[in-house]
């Protein structure tokens, strides 16, 4: 699977979801850590953690495993690490404290997909 194709499905699972302020950021020109970043909020700690949980069993069914899971315990930040794709699902004031689409959104990275 093509890390645009992957970063298409997640997006859809998650927005499947309901998780909010979606965004897909193509790091390919600024990181070699991944091609793409999705950054999504959850309305609580609990919403949070579904979603993330929704992600890895719809992911497990395309026949992807997460490389990394962390977070999901607290669920105000739950990292899901697919290699080419990174996924961050935050509650809306970590979201913010950590502004990681400023952080990762600068002149070479760009928002592709916003709901």
């Amino acid at each position: 699977m093509q890390s645009k194709e992957t970063q298409e499905i997640i997006y859809q699972i998650i927005d499947d979801a309901k998780a909010q302020d979606i965004i897909v950021l193509d790091i390919r020109n600024i990181s070699d850590i991944a091609d793409y970043m999705v950054i999504a909020s959850g309305t609580s700690a609990r919403h949070v953690s579904s979603v993330a949980d929704k992600l890895v069993d719809k992911m497990k069914e395309q026949g992807r495993r997460p490389l990394g899971l962390e977070g999901k315990e607290t669920g105000e930040w739950v990292l899901v690490d697919y290699g080419d794709v990174i996924v961050h699902i935050m509650r809306p004031e970590a979201r913010q404290f950590y502004n990681l689409e400023k952080l990762w959104g600068g002149d070479e990275a760009h928002g592709i997909a916003e709901s």
